[in-house]
């Protein structure tokens, strides 16, 4: 197995890819304290690659994961064809998730949270600098305390 020291974020890329951009520009910004090694940053995709072709090179960065963050948008709850099956893979391999609420709720959004991570032990934090900044620091470390339990992330990140 590869050595897992990527943070893996997973978005619906038709309409919230301003959110990951900001991700990219914070950690370009040497004045801000965030920092992570971009899975997506392994292989590049074509854009007229098959299903097959994408999940393949997605399964490979995800092997390389360390942390998912699923950016929580409006349509998320609803996209099974990448973001469900990314979710599913990251639970399988046993990888810390934070989901990261676009409408800045810190808090479960049920409105808006893929229905398979309401009873996971996933942390859901505001899209704001500061929660993601100590989510990224914290969660991986404290996962393996709470992996186990549910009800409990958002409080830690209080």
């Amino acid at each position: 197995m590869a050595y897992r020291n990527k943070t893996y974020v997973c978005f619906d890329a038709d309409i919230d890819m301003n959110y990951y951009r900001t991700l990219q520009m914070w950690k370009q910004n040497s004045k801000i304290d965030f920092s992570f090694s971009n899975a997506h940053e392994i292989n590049k995709l074509m854009p007229y690659s098959s299903e097959e072709t994408i999940k393949r090179k997605l399964r490979e960065r995800m092997l390389n994961t360390k942390l998912l963050i699923v950016l929580i948008g409006e349509k998320t709850r609803n996209l099974y064809k990448y973001v469900r099956w990314e979710i599913e893979l990251a639970l399988k391999l046993d990888i810390p998730i934070i989901a990261v609420n676009l409408n800045k709720k810190n808090r479960i959004d049920m409105d808006r949270c893929p229905p398979i991570l309401r009873d996971k032990p996933v942390v859901h934090i505001p899209f704001t600098q500061s929660a993601i900044v100590h989510a990224f620091k914290e969660w991986p470390i404290q996962y393996p305390n709470y992996k186990d339990k549910v009800d409990l992330y958002s409080e830690m990140f209080d």
